[in-house]
This record gives structure tokens, C-alpha cells and sequence, in this order.
């Protein structure tokens, strides 16, 4: 088989992916000169990494085609999620965004573990969070697989993996040019061109720039909270070098430059100086939405540079196909983030995450078919160097609130009174006050694998694949003394004139605490200063203060597949499946030398799809059971007087059903709907705060659906009108005992954290009859749902505030597109 013919057979797969996906591909119509439909189109998918028709893919999968895209305004993967019953990505940080598949995730900002979900694009691993959330750039279509897939996709696929699949430069001329509108301030273009440059060659360029006011704004400022703007740009060449011998060179480059996430406070602050009540009591919290927002960080930024490159090479030999992939990743985000909800410098409290992220990737993968063996197999190579800092700023008046609230006396106030007395010229408060953790990952993977269908009968096949992993990692972490370099001066100056003692009894000047425990004295002298830390303060970060910490370890793994389906009729299949996934072990970013081991999960699944052609049907359904074991997960400990983040491990396991339909009512009307009911509770879990959860839901929603329906009105000679309509539905949220210290599910007096959610689009499109043209007009979240998104609770503890942070509200606008 040649190249070209190959590379035919996988353009038209896609483009039958994006004509019938079983649960939310666009529904493409014919122009108006063409046929009209009488059946549904025969389905191709390429997910077990051969061309295959979907009826015969034993995989729950699910496809977003390019224009549910482009009828949602999807900008990236965090907007199509809620259409995808049984995903969720939490990208309200897209720096640091977190990916749910079947209610498994990793529930870990730091470098010193991995995703549980697999996000690909063009078949590159795209490794962490920071990197995984990237705007959209002439995507073709997106496949989303649920259960694990290390046979067919490697790396962390434990849970499932998202690929996304762009457009290849193609051999004729074509471009677009897009411009869309919308309220607060939403301006957004992209362009494409695809330039053939010789008879074996092509190029093809895309660009995009989109910016916003934002929609939440500053109560004592007015400037907005969430304003902020995001380019991007694209370029891929294709070199047909002989028959049967192809290459593909793309670079991408993104630069994000946005505020950080919102949050709002929701406890109600007495006016200065009087001070909230600590701990915060969550019988009291306010709902945030429609509260009044404030911030005092001077630079709330949430900033991504991010670069890639990647060369595949094709060739087709008359016993098979090698294809070869080497990508390089490199992107380095800042991420600095309100967390009191408040504009008081005695309750000041900021986060920042530092992230610089490089990855190397190289994939050999060879493919075959004979009579009755269809076989693949491959080996990788991934490589990562990573940095992380994550830095908490105070001020000194808020550490000062601190310390009233943790030793009974503020330490600064009481100083301050002090130094007037005595008429030394020093001022302690309105000082910065900074703690951080340094992290640092080497991380090396090896990877061998195979696949093998083999078609015992014409109706029977058998499916056995099997992977070796290897993960290799060094680890170092760093936590240096607070730096409060103009407070530390005016201590010193104290110290100087003898009003900071050195290290004597604590009663020599009256400059004392009482301790924690409550049965002591603290002396408030130079040392006890210099060495008191906030944020940082457990006993094990506390003993390895100024001090670089090194561990390394490595971790392997066999992960088998077995699948039997089998096709009593021509439109019918039946499947069985056993399946193991795996994620490598790793380190707890906040604790010196602590590691967890593999994380692993076994997945059995059976199900159904039938292709009844004569009633324009198509449906799958499937029912799947798991044990996932050893899932690690970090927490916020809110047993200590200072929360901390900890690792925590449980196993956790869970049964469900995924059911998908597509019905072409019409040449005219295609509607197709999903929907998933997950039962996932805990197996084994003890959480840092004491409470066993063993037996209790782990929190996520029972059912989601997802509903959509497009309908094209051929308009005479005047071109055509299509309008498309979808809604996804989440139901609540299953609470558990230890939900509410963590903020992310709970029923509080005035608001509810993990309510149902309901989110309806609408869109309208005329196209004039050469296509060329076409004018839109969208709303997304017509009914203006608003919903809270969950709390940071870190201050609730420290100074008394906590904050929430709340979904988006109602956007609408307009579209002008031109393509030739």
C-alpha cells in the first residue's frame, strides 16, 4: 500500500469520525446541490491505531468533532467537557488544569507525580497540567477513550486518554479568516492558509489572537479581575520524499498572558481594625455569587509561554507500516493567585506556582495486517525536566494576625507598641513577608508494547496486547527561611536599641507567648523570629529548613489487555474486555523524601453496538467495573493550627454504564445524545484529618447526559440556515465526610458546593451558496447558570478569611468567517 493511498484511507476516516460520532460529533450537512442522506454514514475511528469502522471497536469512545467546536465556541479542551458525559477538566487555572475520566484524577498540582489521564495531540504525549490546556488551532477532531489504553496510547492512560487530532497540510490552496465578538469586551480572530510549495510538498499556517475584559470587576477599583489576552500560532509542512515515505515537521507556540483566577470572599470582615473570628465559621459564609469582589495583589498574573516541535516520519513497506515521532515541549508558566478574598493588609494572603516544564518524546510504532493477525507494536522514550516553586506572600500585618490568632498575642503589634514607646523610628507593619518550596524532577521512561487482534472466525476475534514500563526519577526539594528582608531590618534595628532580647527567659523584658499547646511560654526573642515560619511550619519541612533534599527511585510495571468481541450480525457487536493501568510513583512536593509507590487500576467492561442502517440508528452502550489501588492525592490538612498539604492514599473502586445514540431523523435534522451513571466510592481511605471515609462516595456526580440537535434549512438559491441546540446536565455532587475541609463538595447555610449544573448553547449560521461566506450569531449558558466553583480555605485558619471561586456567567456574540 502506498503512502498516498494511506494517508487517503486516514483523511477519510476523520472525516467520517467528524460525520458520526456516537455520542457528540458534529453533524456535517451535504451542501445544497448534494444528495440528500438516506442512511448514516459508515463510521471510521483510528483508536486502537487502525482503521476501523466504530461498530467494531470494543472501546467506550466518544468523538468532538470540528464543528461541535465551532458551534459551541470552543476555545480549548476545558470548554467541551460538560459535553462529554463522564469527563471533567477543571481549567479555571489553565496553568494548572486537572483532568477527570470516570471519576479518576490526580488531585495534585505538584511535579512530583503524574496525570492519571492522558492528553495527546497528533499522538505526542502532552504531559502535565501546565501544558495540557492549549487553545484550539485547526483541530480536526478529538477522541476521548474511556478506561485504560496503555497498549494503544502509553504513557499515564490509567484512567483514559483525550486525543486530539489537528488538520495535515493538504495539496491544494485553501485559507479562512474568522472574526468573532462577544460581550465583556470579547474580541477573537483566527486565520488559516494551506499553501502547497511544490508537487510533493505544503505548507500550513495557522494563527490566533483572543482577548477579553472580563466579567468580573474590582468593588473598590473598578479595573477588572479576570481580564486578559491569549496568541497563538501554528505551522506544519508535509514532504511526500517518495511513494511510499512521508514527513510532517509542526511547530507550535502559545504565549498567555491573563489575571489569575477570581475569587471572592465569603466572610463578612468587620470594619478595621476589628478582625474576623478564627477559625472562619462555615455556618456563616455568604453565597459569593453576585457578592462584591476585591483584591490587593499587586500582580494577580497567570502567565504561559509554551513552544513545541514535533517530526514524524511515515514509510509503508508491502509487509506493514514504521512510523517514527520525536517532539520536544518546553513551556514556563507564572500563576499568581488572591486567596483571602479581601483588600485588608492584615488578612493579606497570595499563592504563586512557578513552573518550568522541557520533555522530550521519541516513538517507534510498527503496524501490520495478514489473513488473520492485525498486530502493533512500538517502543518509547519520554524525558522530562521540570523546576517548581510554590510561594506564599503575606504581610508582616498579616502575620501578626496570625500569630494573635496561633500564640494569643500579636508579635508585631506588641513590638510596634514597643518601639514608639521608646521613640525608635522603625516601622513593622506593612511589610512583605514570603515562604517558598523548591521542587525540582528528573524523570526518564522507558516503554515497550503490542497489540494483536486476531479474527479466529469470521464473527470471533481476540484481542491480547501487553506493555513494560519503566519510570526512573530524581527528586530534590528545597525550603528556605521566610524572606522579610525590610522587616528583618527594622528587627535588627529593635535588637540594636535592646528592645528584641537575645535568647533569654522570656519574662527579662515581658516580650512573651504562649505556645500552641497552650502550657508554655515562647521567648520572643532574634532566633524565635528568624526561624518562624507560616506557611511551611510542619515539624518535617520545619527540620529541614535551608537544607537541599535528594531522593531517586524507580518504578515498573506489566500492563496487559484482553478483549473478545463478537459480531453475531453485520450491525451488531458484542465485547468483553480486562484491562490494567498504570502510573508511575512518585514524591510528595511539601514533605522532604516522602514518596508513594505505582498507582494501578483494572478495568473490566462489556457492552454492545449496533448500526441499524435502515432506521438511521446508531447506539452503544456499555456497563464497566474498577479497582484503582494506591491513588495518591494531596489534600489540605486542617487538623493543624497552620493548614498543609499532604499526601494522602486510598483505594477507591467503582461500577457504571456509558450509553451514546446518533439518529439522522432526516437528510435535514441529525440529534444525538450520551449519558453515564457512575457509582464510585472508596475502598480504603483514612484522610489526614482523621476521618474514614472507607464506604462513602468519593464525590463525584451519579449521572450526566449530554443532548444535541442540528437542523439545515436549504434556502433556495440564497444558500442555507443551520441551527444547533445542546445541553449537558451534572447531577450532585455525592458528598462524603471529609468533603467540606477540602472545599470541593458541601451544603452550607447559603450556597452549595457540587449542585447539579445545566449549561443549554445555542447557534445560529447563514452560509452563503458557495460556502465562502457564512455570519453567526451564538449564546453560551443561555439560562445564565452560575454555580460555585469550590473554596480556598487556607486562610480560614491562618487570619480568619476564606474565598470561593465561581463559574462563568451567560456569553454571547457574533461570527464573520470567509474561507476559499
Amino acid at each position: 500500500m502506498t503512502y498516498n493511498r494511506l494517508t487517503c484511507g486516514i483523511r477519510n476516516a476523520l472525516l467520517a469520525s467528524l460525520l458520526g460520532s456516537p455520542a457528540l460529533a458534529a453533524q456535517a450537512q451535504q451542501p445544497p446541490d448534494g444528495p440528500a442522506a438516506v442512511e448514516l454514514d459508515r463510521i471510521v475511528v483510528t483508536a486502537q491505531s487502525r482503521e476501523q469502522e466504530l461498530k467494531d471497536v470494543p472501546i467506550a469512545l466518544q468523538v468532538v468533532g470540528e464543528d461541535v467546536i465551532e458551534q459551541t465556541m470552543a476555545e480549548n479542551l476545558g470548554d467541551l467537557d460538560s459535553f462529554v458525559p463522564g469527563l471533567a477538566i477543571d481549567d479555571n487555572q489553565p496553568t494548572q488544569a486537572g483532568f477527570k475520566l470516570r471519576g479518576l484524577s490526580t488531585g495534585d498540582f505538584g511535579i512530583g507525580t503524574d496525570p492519571t489521564v492522558g492528553v495527546y495531540v497528533d499522538g505526542v504525549y502532552a504531559g502535565r497540567g501546565g501544558g495540557t490546556v492549549l487553545p484550539f488551532l485547526d483541530v480536526e477532531r478529538i477522541e476521548v477513550l474511556k478506561g485504560p489504553q496503555g497498549t494503544l496510547f502509553g504513557r499515564n492512560t490509567a484512567a483514559g486518554a483525550v486525543s486530539i487530532v489537528t488538520k495535515r497540510p493538504s495539496d491544494h490552496l485553501e485559507g479562512r479568516a474568522r472574526l468573532r465578538v462577544g460581550n465583556y469586551g470579547k474580541q477573537y480572530f483566527d486565520g488559516m492558509l494551506n499553501l502547497p510549495t511544490g508537487e510533493t510538498t505544503a505548507l500550513r499556517i495557522n494563527a490566533m489572537s483572543s482577548s477579553t475584559d472580563g466579567w468580573l470587576d474590582d468593588a473598590a477599583t473598578g479595573k477588572s479581575l479576570n481580564d486578559g489576552r491569549n496568541w497563538a500560532t501554528r505551522a506544519a509542512f508535509r514532504w511526500d520524499i517518495g511513494d511510499n515515505t512521508q514527513m510532517l515537521l509542526s511547530w507550535d507556540h502559545e504565549d498567555l498572558d491573563q489575571r489569575s483566577h477570581p475569587t471572592i470572599g465569603i466572610v463578612e470582615l468587620p470594619p478595621a481594625p476589628g478582625l474576623p473570628p478564627v477559625p472562619a465559621d462555615p455556618a456563616q459564609y455568604q453565597n459569593p455569587i453576585g457578592r462584591a469582589a476585591w483584591t490587593d495583589v499587586p500582580d494577580n498574573d497567570e502567565t504561559r509561554r509554551f513552544d513545541g516541535a514535533t517530526l514524524i516520519l511515515d514509510h509503508a513497506f508491502e509487509w506493514g507500516h514504521l512510523s517514527s515521532m520525536t517532539a520536544w515541549r518546553d513551556f514556563d508558566t507564572y500563576n499568581r493567585a488572591e486567596e483571602d478574598g479581601s483588600n485588608r493588609r492584615d488578612l493579606y494572603l497570595d499563592t504563586i506556582n512557578i513552573e518550568d516544564n522541557r520533555t522530550w518524546y521519541q516513538e517507534f510504532k510498527f503496524s501490520g495486517n495478514t489473513e488473520r493477525l492485525d498486530w502493533v507494536a512500538g517502543a518509547s522514550w519520554f524525558k522530562e525536566e521540570a523546576s517548581q516553586s510554590s510561594v506564599v506572600d503575606l504581610t508582616s500585618d498579616s502575620i501578626n494576625t496570625a500569630a494573635a490568632g496561633l500564640y494569643g498575642m500579636p508579635l508585631f503589634g506588641m513590638l510596634q507598641d514597643a518601639a514608639d514607646f521608646y521613640g525608635i523610628p522603625v516601622q513593622l507593619f506593612g511589610n512583605p513577608w514570603r515562604e517558598s518550596y523548591d521542587n525540582t524532577v528528573d524523570s526518564t521512561a522507558y516503554a515497550v508494547f503490542g497489540d494483536v487482534i486476531w479474527h479466529a472466525t469470521d464473527k470471533l476475534n481476540l484481542t491480547f496486547g501487553l506493555r513494560y514500563t519503566r519510570d526512573e526519577k530524581k527528586f530534590t526539594w528545597f525550603n528556605d527561611y521566610h524572606r522579610a528582608d525590610a522587616l528583618n531590618q527594622a528587627l535588627q534595628t529593635l535588637e540594636q536599641y535592646g528592645v528584641l532580647p537575645q535568647p533569654v527567659p522570656c519574662d527579662a523584658l515581658g516580650l512573651c507567648a504562649i505556645d500552641e499547646d497552650g502550657d508554655g511560654l515562647i521567648p520572643l526573642d532574634a532566633a524565635f523570629l528568624a526561624g518562624f515560619d507560616l506557611a511551611f511550619s510542619d515539624p518535617i519541612s520545619m527540620a529541614n529548613k535551608g537544607v537541599t533534599n535528594r531522593a531517586k527511585n524507580a518504578w515498573s510495571d506489566w500492563s496487559p489487555r484482553l478483549v473478545v468481541d463478537y459480531h453475531p450480525s453485520d450491525d451488531t457487536m458484542l465485547f468483553a474486555s480486562v484491562a490494567k493501568g498504570y502510573k508511575a510513583g512518585g514524591y510528595n512536593v511539601f514533605s522532604p523524601g516522602a514518596s508513594f509507590d505505582n498507582e494501578g487500576v483494572w478495568n473490566f467492561e462489556t457492552g454492545i453496538k449496533r448500526d441499524l442502517r435502515d432506521l438511521r440508528i446508531q447506539y452503544e452502550a456499555s456497563a464497566f467495573y474498577y479497582v484503582y489501588d494506591n491513588r495518591q492525592a494531596i489534600r489540605l490538612d486542617t487538623t493543624a493550627d497552620i493548614p498543609r498539604y499532604v499526601i494522602s492514599t486510598s483505594d477507591l473502586t467503582a461500577r457504571g454504564v456509558d450509553f451514546s445514540a446518533r439518529w439522522q431523523a432526516s437528510d435535514r435534522l441529525s440529534i444525538d445524545f450520551a449519558t453515564e451513571w457512575i457509582d464510585s466510592t472508596y475502598k480504603d481511605f483514612v484522610t489526614p484529618d482523621g476521618i474514614d471515609l472507607g464506604g462513602e462516595p468519593t464525590g463525584e456526580a451519579d449521572w450526566s447526559f449530554a443532548a444535541g440537535a442540528a437542523y439545515t434549512l436549504p434556502l433556495a438559491g440564497h444558500g442555507d440556515l443551520t441551527v444547533s441546540a445542546r445541553h449537558s446536565y451534572t447531577g450532585r455532587n455525592r458528598c462524603n465526610s471529609g468533603s467540606s475541609s477540602q472545599g470541593t463538595c458541601g451544603r452550607y447555610a447559603n450556597f452549595t458546593i457540587g449542585e447539579e449544573r445545566n449549561r443549554t448553547d445555542l447557534y445560529l449560521r447563514w452560509r452563503s451558496p458557495s460556502t465562502q461566506w457564512s455570519v453567526a450569531a451564538y449564546v453560551n449558558n443561555l439560562f445564565d447558570n452560575r454555580y460555585v466553583n469550590g473554596l480556598h480555605t487556607y486562610g480560614t485558619t491562618v487570619v480568619g478569611s476564606t474565598a470561593a471561586g465561581i463559574s462563568e456567567p451567560r456569553f454571547y456574540g457574533m461570527e464573520l468567517m470567509y474561507r476559499f
